[in-house]
């Protein structure tokens, strides 16, 4: 049998942990593992596909980004896309495919099992916003980058008695920023599922003056949209083109910095922020991030060996569950207003 691994959608810490615990199962088995470069890309056109050997998977654990790079390709925006990539893949004589990604990189997976050909998922997005499982792969280790720069932050903000705004990922969900947040002991967390308004922020800001509290650390993730912030974020997204899954990128737009001008103009406060961008998807993966993305990814092998496809293995209860692709995709999991309402225990 010979196995593919692919990893697609944006980079994240853990996704090098994933191809080793897939391929060192595959290769335990008497398994062929064959690895697709770039993402859905390499499965376009000529192809982009090279052997694996116990060698090439040595030594990369601890490793960031992807071996195999990774792309935003969507082959179902493609003139017969699927049947291209089912055909591509058969024409080197793999059996079956691991798709390591999100939801975009997951679609494509559940479309390709759709039209008969095995696929097995691994969950990926450091957003976190995976329906079902408890696991992303990257979502750990962002956090921590975002307490870091939390605790960094803190002893210059409070210096300089100064606002700290701290713009970090999730474009649809704030999990990023919320579990980052509340580690990090922001004083005002900001993310797409509840909305504030600026003179919310306002009042927050005059409020803890009032106490005595002469800085503020305030964490929004760059997919919140606030109306008085629109003019100047509107303009930067009307100028950004969008991938093939129709994303723009959120970080040009500038939410953290028009909030701290917007700050700054209403108060009088000096108003600095920080975009933490990718540094959030750099660097050596955390042990929850390494653990968990080769349990996955060996069991990823182990379903294809075991003739299950549309499937994933994802992390629920603490353990190893599988569920189909589907179920992963169907919505986008969401932070609880609890979690969010525990924040404002700390402003």
């Amino acid at each position: 049998m010979r196995i593919g691994i692919l990893t697609g959608g944006g980079d994240a810490p853990g996704l090098n942990a994933a191809i080793r615990g897939a391929a060192r199962r595959a290769f335990q088995k008497g398994f062929q593992v064959s690895g697709i470069r770039n993402g859905w890309a390499g499965l376009l056109g000529r192809g982009d596909v090279e052997d694996l050997t116990p060698t090439s998977v040595r030594g990369i654990l601890p490793l960031g980004g992807t071996i195999l790079g990774t792309s935003r390709t969507n082959p179902m925006k493609e003139k017969d896309g699927i049947t291209r990539v089912v055909a591509l893949l058969q024409a080197n004589g793999v059996d079956g495919l691991v798709a390591i990604g999100g939801d975009d990189t997951l679609s494509v997976a559940a479309a390709m099992s759709d039209a008969g050909y095995p696929v097995v998922g691994v969950p990926k997005t450091i957003d976190n916003d995976l329906a079902v499982t408890e696991f992303c792969i990257g979502f750990d280790t962002a956090v921590g980058v975002v307490v870091e720069a939390l605790d960094r932050l803190h002893t210059t903000a409070s210096a300089h008695h100064r606002v700290m705004v701290v713009e970090v990922m999730g474009r649809d969900t704030g999990w990023v920023g919320m579990v980052g947040g509340l580690a990090g002991g922001a004083d005002l967390i900001i993310i797409p599922e509840f909305s504030v308004s600026l003179d919310q922020v306002v009042e927050h800001l005059h409020r803890r003056r009032g106490e005595g509290k002469d800085f503020s650390i305030i964490v929004i993730a760059e997919g919140v949209r606030m109306p008085e912030l629109e003019p100047a974020v509107a303009a930067a997204a009307a100028a950004e083109k969008r991938d093939a899954f129709g994303h723009i990128q959120l970080a040009k737009q500038g939410v953290g910095d028009a909030l701290s001008t917007r700050i700054e103009d209403k108060t009088g406060f000096e108003t600095r922020v920080t975009v933490l961008g990718h540094l959030q998807r750099g660097g050596s993966p955390t042990p929850v991030d390494r653990i968990w993305a080769t349990r996955l990814g060996v069991a990823a092998t182990d379903l294809l060996a075991a003739g299950r496809a549309g499937v994933i293995p994802i992390r629920q209860n603490g353990e190893v569950t599988i569920v189909s692709l589907r179920e992963v995709i169907k919505e986008t999991r969401r932070v609880p207003r609890e979690l969010y309402e525990l924040s404002g225990v700390f402003g």
